[in-house]
């Protein structure tokens, strides 16, 4: 039973809330585009209904002394609060009522899109699993975190022992960026730890995640049954390493790329813990997908976890010049989906042979994706 959500109206985080599966538009596109290729109606792997998100940014806007933590109404900058979100892990909430105090104790002026003025702009959360403790970053319109000590202060002794760390983001001028590029560690560890196919996996606060953990869990683990034990292996838009690193323990050869100095450098702290032998078979090459594309040469299988705009068009090229014997597509976008799809099998070189699509954000439009493609079999024409 999916409890009533108190939030609903104004809150419009969750535009199906309480609807069963995915929704109809993807079931449809991805039913659609199984049955073009000949492949039977999409599997869609779900998880759990509530309590599901282990990462969330929430922003702060209000006055000093009455902040506000919540989510954007959609097209606006007013924020809609949500305290008791039903989606959110349980320590995400108790999160946000205590920087929401802090913030009102150490009369922090919350940031104002009108005035383009104020200090406290957002705050992310991240809860690690294993320590049921929290990430914290606390982005602000200042220089440096001593600006916020009071405040900091504050967070550090009303959130612990639940403390897993805690940051100072600085995000300074205008425009819809959540987070700045620098950020100052306030006291706790350097990153989050979670676990892929028995391998440990590192988060710093500026690095991508996941929300869904069971579900992303699910993915990677469909991800690792596609590549064959001692295969070379080149993965494109690796992150912090939780396909790549789950696979090290597999695979002859492994070539990662990533662009992300925050994911780059949890890459880093994930390959520090592999054994030496692991560690040999593997290699980083930081730039874009477009720019590395050649890393693809020679692979077994290539894997690709693109953003929502999908394949870098020069990747899109590499792969369609020399195509791999297989190559596994995680997408999170299913129009560029359709269209990566349709460029890649169009001159029979590459074909579409297994589709399954996992609800990461239920309640949403959202759909995450794992098509498989592999090298099509020329067969040689008879002699004579």
């Amino acid at each position: 039973m999916i409890p009533d959500c108190s939030h609903r109206p104004p809150c419009d985080g969750c535009p199906r809330y309480g609807e069963p599966g995915i929704a109809p538009a993807a079931r449809l596109a991805l039913d659609g585009l199984a049955a073009a290729h000949d492949l039977p109606p999409v599997e869609v792997i779900q998880g759990p209904a509530t309590g599901f998100r282990h990462r969330a940014r929430l922003a702060i806007r209000g006055r000093k002394g009455a902040p506000k933590l919540g989510l954007f109404r959609a097209g606006t900058h007013e924020v809609v609060t949500v305290p008791r979100c039903v989606v959110h892990h349980p320590l995400i909430n108790d999160v946000a009522g205590i920087v929401r105090g802090a913030l009102a104790d150490a009369e922090v002026p919350p940031w104002s899109d009108h005035a383009q003025a104020g200090v406290a702009r957002y705050l992310q959360v991240v809860v690690e699993r294993r320590s049921n403790t929290a990430q914290v970053v606390l982005v602000a319109n200042a220089a440096e975190a001593a600006q916020l000590a009071g405040c900091l202060d504050r967070i550090r002794d009303r959130l612990d022992p639940r403390l897993h760390s805690l940051w100072f983001n600085a995000r300074s001028g205008g425009g819809n960026a959540i987070l700045g590029e620098r950020f100052e560690r306030w006291c706790g560890a350097e990153a989050v730890v979670e676990s892929f196919g028995g391998a440990d996996v590192f988060y710093p606060p500026g690095a991508f995640g996941q929300g869904n953990l069971e579900v992303a869990q699910a993915i990677v683990a469909r991800v690792r049954e596609w590549v064959p034990a001692g295969a070379h292996v080149a993965e494109f838009y690796a992150g912090v390493g939780a396909i790549g690193l789950s696979l090290a323990d597999k695979v002859g050869h492994l070539r990662l790329n990533e662009v992300s100095p925050a994911s780059l450098r949890g890459l880093d702290l994930g390959l520090a813990g592999l054994d030496e032998a692991t560690r040999a078979r593997v290699h980083v090459h930081p730039g874009t997908a477009g720019d590395q594309a050649a890393i693809a040469k020679g692979a077994d299988v290539v894997i690709a976890d693109p953003p929502r705009k999908g394949l870098d068009p020069a990747l899109i090229e590499q792969l369609r010049a020399a195509p791999p014997a297989r190559f596994l597509y995680v997408s999170c976008g299913l129009q560029s989906l359709l269209a990566d799809t349709a460029r890649l099998c169009a001159d029979g070189r590459m074909r579409l042979t297994g589709l399954q699509a996992f609800d990461l954000m239920p309640y949403t439009e959202h759909i995450e994706t794992l098509a498989v493609f592999e090298r099509a079999v020329t067969v040689a024409a008879p002699m004579g």
